[in-house]
């Protein structure tokens, strides 16, 4: 007889990591079941080397602040996205706590964020783009100047070098952050784990069916040698598995995945450990992105603390391949196509084809080329001081749209059955720093009939459930004072 579980949970990354404590905080009897296809956790779009650990919050992403056609600028995506990112914060305060979670500086440090642009036009952009954010309760604290002396203060490696002439303005928040999202998934399964939950790696699902009782049967084999391993069966299934989210679902034969396709991106970043350079910068700066060039391509030179050790990171630099993982298989891209999703592909690709022309020309790009790129940034530097490192691979999603065949779209998805009982997750930024909301939302879909008993202890943990901390400057401002406090960052 097959093992029954009450939750599963496949994939080692943020996501599964935090749907998994949140059930376990929430339903302490279930016994839980993690399911890593790698022989560690979060080595895939969750490792610090694999994204730019901002902890999305738009306090210096210019992407979540156009500019409408009269000239204002919409901030109603940076505050969403700020939002989003202080109910992570919340969970966060409260599971260090607990003592669920360790010391926060081995996840989570204080980096400043800044935005930084050049040439009138954008600096014109930035200034009324600060105008509209200063006086909001989550972006308090935001500085703005043109002044090449006060931002050389800010960001001492960006300014040497730059021609006097050109007009420059950022701006600077010191409330910003740096998130290892990788430590952060090995702290919160280690503790699910402690808790009772069980952890298998090296371990491939290879399908899941539904039972005629209703239970989800996943069959299993080790990744290496292939050996199959007796299946599970699962009360609810969690797919976290990334790029191979989608073929799962596909697989599960849910009428909710149809539809749904997949397009791989794959990114690379300029990467220095160098102790002299990188002690010169010490804040992540956002600049702003080419015009017709997708939200992911904008630019931004990052401090990266990774193991108590800093490093910078400059990027991206947009690559292809087929894989919907960096340890997939060439044929990923290939093996997601179905009848029901051909169609919707090939429309969204139709329209976004200046998204292909970006993609070919980023392809085509010499090294010198690209290295010209960060020199936007940092004008002195050195081809010696820098290397290069491949990012994690993102599956943007394509999916049918009541207004057109097919869409592209940059953000996160979450997808489940009308009964609730299996759920996966699609898309990619802003993605792990949203994790906690995003699988909130994904409770409250699959298990509204515990909702009633859950909402208690969910307010406990997250005070601001339910609630927007915008509606309220004072709210806003306890709630940010007091997860600074507790994870030890700046206001």
């Amino acid at each position: 007889m097959n093992k029954t579980v009450d939750v599963a949970l496949i994939g080692g990354g943020i996501m599964s990591a935090t749907l998994g404590t949140l059930l376990k905080q929430l339903q302490p009897d279930w016994n839980i079941q993690i399911f890593e296809r790698l022989g560690d956790l979060a080595q895939e779009s969750s490792n610090p080397w694999n994204n730019a650990g901002t902890g999305h919050s738009a306090l210096c992403e210019l992407n979540y602040t156009p500019q409408k056609n009269d000239g204002s600028i919409e901030i109603s995506s940076a505050v969403k996205v700020n939002e989003q990112f202080q109910v992570s914060r919340q969970f966060w305060s409260y599971l260090v706590g607990e003592g669920a979670l360790p010391e926060p500086s081995s996840f989570i440090n204080p980096v400043p964020h800044m935005s930084f642009v050049w040439g009138e036009s954008n600096v014109e952009y930035l200034r009324k783009r600060f105008d509209a954010l200063k006086d909001h309760p989550l972006f308090a604290g935001m500085e703005y100047s043109e002044d090449p002396a006060v931002i050389h203060g800010w960001a001492p490696l960006m300014m040497p070098g730059r021609l006097k002439s050109e007009p420059v303005a950022a701006t600077h928040i010191p409330s910003g952050t740096d998130v290892d999202f990788g430590a952060l998934s090995h702290f919160l399964v280690n503790n699910l784990v402690e808790s009772g939950a069980e952890l298998s790696t090296g371990v491939v699902v290879t399908d899941l069916k539904r039972q005629r009782d209703g239970l989800w049967n996943i069959k299993l084999r080790r990744d290496v040698g292939g050996t199959p391993i007796a299946p599970v069966t699962a009360r609810f299934v969690f797919v976290g598995a990334g790029g191979y989210a989608l073929n799962l679902l596909q697989k599960s034969g849910i009428k909710e995945i149809r539809g749904f396709g997949g397009f791989p991106v794959s990114g690379e970043f300029l990467r220095t450990d160098n102790p002299d350079v990188v002690a010169a910068h010490s804040a992540k700066v956002y600049g702003k992105a080419a015009v017709g060039s997708p939200p992911m391509s904008v630019p931004h030179l990052d401090l990266r603390v990774v193991d108590g050790q800093g490093s910078l990171m400059f990027g991206p630099y947009a690559g292809f391949s087929p894989k919907f993982l960096k340890t997939g298989s060439i044929l990923d891209l290939f093996a997601s196509i179905r009848w029901h999703n051909l169609l919707p592909m090939v429309a969204a690709g139709l329209s976004n084809l200046s998204l292909v022309k970006y993609l070919i020309g980023q392809l085509m790009e010499s090294p010198e080329t690209k290295f010209e790129e960060l020199k936007k940034f940092v004008p002195n530097a050195k081809p010696e001081d820098w290397y290069r490192i491949t990012a994690g691979q993102r599956v943007q999603v394509m999916k049918k749209d009541p207004k057109k065949i097919g869409v592209l779209q940059f953000g996160t998805e979450v997808v489940s059955s009308a009964d609730g009982s299996i759920a996966g997750l699609l898309g990619a930024s802003p993605g792990a720093s949203t994790a906690v909301p995003i699988m909130l939302s994904l409770i409250e879909k699959c298990f509204p009939e515990r909702m009633g008993d859950w909402r208690p202890k969910i307010e406990n943990m997250i005070p601001s459930f339910g609630q927007q901390l915008s509606d309220s400057p004072e709210f806003a401002h306890e709630t940010l004072e007091r997860t600074a406090q507790a994870l030890h960052i700046n206001r």
